[in-house]
């Protein structure tokens, strides 16, 4: 029998771990961490043998294959012994691949990557395909794969999880942009994050369908670096494009080879430029995927974007609170401040993932941010970033406090945003924990008094 070992028992691995043990593995699962009781539970009721609090070694080398968690590097001593030894070391979603029939959508790109998925999978569900969810998003892919199969797949895909892929090969695969993120990863050496975003392509045939960004520079170094078969169709906020989208103004406007579709720009529910790339890319895929241009008029107004982008929490005496807990990177806190006008009191901090945040001063000079609330254990880059372009800066390890002085600082008519463009290990469990963590602070918040 073959033997699977399994390296972390969060969603994606007890999801692998499913999916192994329905094929006919042995399933070994390991996790040097606690693993949490319902997981547990899962695993016994399934007969998987697990571990915790530690890797026995030896068990996990005499294995044929090892699926490891997207947040185990290849560094790792373990993971580099194993491949020294030739035991192949993949993802979930490469594990996962090889069990479905159905064409896949891969969405990749340091920003914009959730919503574009969340907003294709609505496209093409409301529809009426036959359509799935999964990767970054909604349950583990494997794990859905137990209970069944779709025709289509729509996954959120990140660069540590294209790093574990080998046979993956999509039907439609898009890349939103590339910016500087996760250089902590990849040697602080940004063309290995750009080779690492364009290996979801390296498997695609002439027949598939690539989508670009024509205006990001980033994403046309990695074309040309390391160019792709499948057939390329770009997205551009400037011009017309043969095979692709463009926003024409009041409509975004789609072409593909056998079809096209305009659409009013009113009918979206999401606002802002990057939103509008969004919709762009997702109508495309869409598109492509057989989605009509009737279909997709009828199918944007109704969608809603994930928490923690952009979510405005509450109106409170004239001032709003927005949760943008999902920026952590310095690209997606360029969109959020360069969303609003109005003067703002921002809510910046966390781990530091090798940023430059010198792309931010045009947007928070001339007055437009008050206030910088610092809220993380290191603050030094962001405080001696932003000492001479923000009057106020002071800081805090409380999400509490910081909600506090925001309220304090802002007046009616302005804006508080937590846009931390930094990752959220040092004081939260992820950036969903710092989002409702927010979230929970403002909707506590009393009005207040001579408002």
């Amino acid at each position: 029998m073959r033997k699977i070992a399994i390296l972390g028992a969060g969603e994606s691995g007890l999801g692998a771990a499913l999916l192994a043990k329905r094929e006919g593995f042995a399933v070994w699962v390991s996790d040097s961490g606690q693993i949490s009781s319902q997981r547990k539970e899962s695993l016994k009721q399934a007969d998987i043998l697990f571990e915790e609090g530690g890797h026995n070694e030896a068990e996990i080398l005499s294995s044929d294959w090892i699926i490891k968690s997207p947040g185990i590097p290849h560094s790792a001593p373990l993971v580099k012994k194993a491949m020294e030894q030739g035991i192949p070391v993949i993802d979930e979603l490469e594990f996962a691949f090889r069990f479905s029939k159905g064409k896949v959508i891969a969405i990749t790109g340091t920003n914009g990557k959730t919503t574009t998925t969340l907003l294709t999978y609505h496209l093409m569900k409301e529809a009426g395909m036959d359509v799935g969810l999964a990767g970054n998003v909604g349950k583990s892919w494997a794990a859905q794969l137990v209970e069944g199969d779709h025709a289509w797949w729509v996954l959120e895909v990140s660069s540590f999880q294209i790093d574990g892929m080998v046979v993956f090969q999509p039907e439609i695969a898009l890349l939103t942009n590339i910016t500087p993120d996760h250089l902590d990863r990849y040697e602080y050496q940004l063309d290995k994050y750009i080779l690492s975003k364009m290996s979801l392509f390296k498997q695609m045939n002439a027949r598939q369908k690539a989508i670009f960004y024509k205006e990001d520079p980033y994403s046309q170094r990695g074309y040309s670096q390391k160019p792709c078969k499948a057939s390329p169709y770009w997205i551009s906020l400037i011009e017309p494009q043969e095979k692709g989208g463009y926003t024409a103004g009041e409509t975004l406007e789609i072409r593909i080879s056998e079809k096209q579709a305009s659409i009013p720009v009113d009918l979206l529910p999401i606002q802002g430029k990057h939103n509008l790339l969004n919709a762009l890319f997702a109508g495309t895929a869409a598109l492509l995927a057989g989605v009509t241009e009737e279909q997709l008029k009828s199918g944007f107004p109704t969608f809603k974007n994930a928490p923690h982008r952009m979510e405005q929490v509450r109106v409170l005496n004239g001032v709003r609170y927005i949760n943008d807990s999902k920026g952590t990177n310095v690209e997606s806190t360029y969109y959020a401040l360069g969303s609003y006008s109005d003067p703002m009191i921002w809510i910046a901090g966390g781990v530091d993932k090798g940023n430059d945040y010198t792309t931010l001063l045009p947007l928070v000079e001339k007055g437009k941010v008050k206030t910088l609330i610092c809220l993380g254990k290191d603050n030094s880059k962001l405080k001696k970033a932003f000492s001479e372009a923000i009057e106020t800066i002071v800081e805090t390890e409380d999400i509490r406090e910081a909600v506090t002085w925001a309220q304090e600082q802002a007046q009616e008519g302005e804006v508080v945003l937590l846009s931390p463009a930094c990752a959220s290990f040092d004081l939260f469990r992820n950036y969903e924990d710092r989002g409702e963590q927010f979230r929970a602070a403002v909707l506590a918040l009393k009005e207040k008094e001579n408002a």
